[in-house]
């Protein structure tokens, strides 16, 4: 796979490439799987009739081959590398000048040349190839061991238009090569974000749990009239914090799982789910008139578990939205093939131009003051929970009511 060939250099071969340990693997991986290059290489052999044609990558120290096309038997592969100083393309690097000669025998400079002599070439052609911001990458080559007329102007011009071909083509695989590369790494570093995400979430759980299980037994004991105005807010602020946390770890599943899972049973208790949603908020928010109308006389089948955590979501941000003194309406009802339950609060439009994105994730809302509220998951939950029954969602504000709607198909087989 090696072999010294003196002053400190080592020459590395086709197997080096092949066991993916080259010095330039990157390089001749390009050029090797690079389908233009092998018709080109193959184009060159055709019109000028030589049998031998390469890509060869080319330093102050080094030649090795990336890609070549032999009908000689020389014997050169991808990969496969030869001293520098048996090449032309030395001279082709440091004085950026092209190498023709048709016949070595007669050729006014290259008569009798050593490295004709050693290789037995008659006729050659070594061209500059550069990258398009003008670095030196190597050259196209073309050999034979019987004369040829390569030295004609239109073969000199296919053979520059070919090595800037070539060159651009480098440059277009490289950085198709680093944008996936940086994908790659904003893949990674997405799932590592939520796993920690979903960590988070879970770990959260515990004191959060405490926490109830101590405002719970303060509730059973004596209380001044401070702690009957504090217990309150304190359980709101709990009750936040459990949907924050159901929220993110909904999320964090749906993201790792590749979309939320359901479980659907058929006539689903969708009714008490909603009733049990609506009377979890009014313990909460006990200044605001939360009205609850169901209508729904047919069996919806569906996962009244997820169901009844869209309407939250959405309650909960009808509840910080909406206007103060107006009554938040749910309401529940069959339509044709459809069950659709409705959240319904008086306040200011959302914008039009919102619309679309309000169902993204971590895009937030703002009460009156203008301050940003939640992490911006409870709308694009919904939306979820939704899509995962074959349903929808969607929004409208009209004569300052605004209204968020899901719905659900009666027999969804999700």
């Amino acid at each position: 796979m090696t072999e010294d060939c003196g002053d400190g250099v080592t020459l590395q071969d086709h197997a080096a490439y092949l066991a993916q340990v080259h010095d330039f693997q990157s390089d001749i991986e390009i050029l090797a799987n690079n389908d233009l290059v092998g018709t080109i290489l193959e184009t060159v052999m055709m019109a000028t009739g030589m049998r031998f044609a390469a890509v060869a990558r080319v330093t102050t120290d080094r030649w090795v081959a990336c890609r070549t096309v032999d009908e000689t038997q020389f014997g050169l592969q991808s990969g496969d590398e030869i001293d520098i100083r048996s090449t032309f393309c030395q001279s082709v690097r440091d004085t950026a000048q092209k190498v023709l000669f048709n016949d070595s025998a007669t050729d006014e400079v290259y008569a009798n040349h050593p490295i004709a002599l050693k290789f037995g070439i008659a006729s050659y052609a070594s061209l500059p190839i550069y990258r398009s911001d003008g670095s030196f990458f190597g050259t196209l080559c073309a050999i034979d061991r019987e004369p040829r007329d390569i030295k004609h102007p239109r073969a000199v011009k296919m053979l520059e238009m070919f090595a800037d071909i070539i060159g651009q083509s480098l440059e277009t695989v490289e950085r198709l090569e680093a944008q996936e590369h940086n994908l790659e790494h904003e893949r990674q570093m997405a799932q590592i974000q939520e796993e920690f995400v979903a960590v988070l979430g879970h770990d959260l759980r515990n004191p959060v749990a405490a926490f109830g299980a101590g405002l719970r037994q303060l509730e059973r004991e004596a209380q001044t009239e401070r702690a009957q105005v504090v217990i309150p807010l304190m359980k709101a602020s709990l009750h936040r914090m459990n949907e924050l946390i159901d929220n993110i770890m909904l999320h964090a599943r749906s993201r790792l799982g590749r979309g939320i899972h359901i479980s659907p049973v058929s006539d689903a208790p969708l009714a008490e789910a909603l009733a049990h949603v609506v009377d979890e908020i009014r313990v909460t928010a006990p200044d605001r008139d939360i009205v609850l109308d169901l209508a729904l006389d047919r069996p919806v089948r569906c996962d009244p578990d997820r169901v009844a955590q869209a309407v939250s979501n959405l309650l909960s941000n009808a509840v910080r939205h909406g206007a103060e003194g107006h009554p938040i309406e749910v309401r529940g009802r069959t339509d044709g093939d459809h069950a659709i339950i409705a959240v319904a609060n008086s306040g200011a439009p959302i914008p039009g131009d919102l619309h679309e994105d309000l169902f993204k994730p971590f895009r937030r809302g703002s009460n009156a003051e203008g301050k940003s509220l939640g992490l911006g998951l409870g709308l694009y939950i919904a939306s979820s929970i939704a899509e995962a029954h074959d349903g929808s969602i969607g929004v409208s504000c009209r004569d300052g009511t605004t209204a968020f709607e899901i719905r659900l198909p009666l027999t969804s087989g999700a």
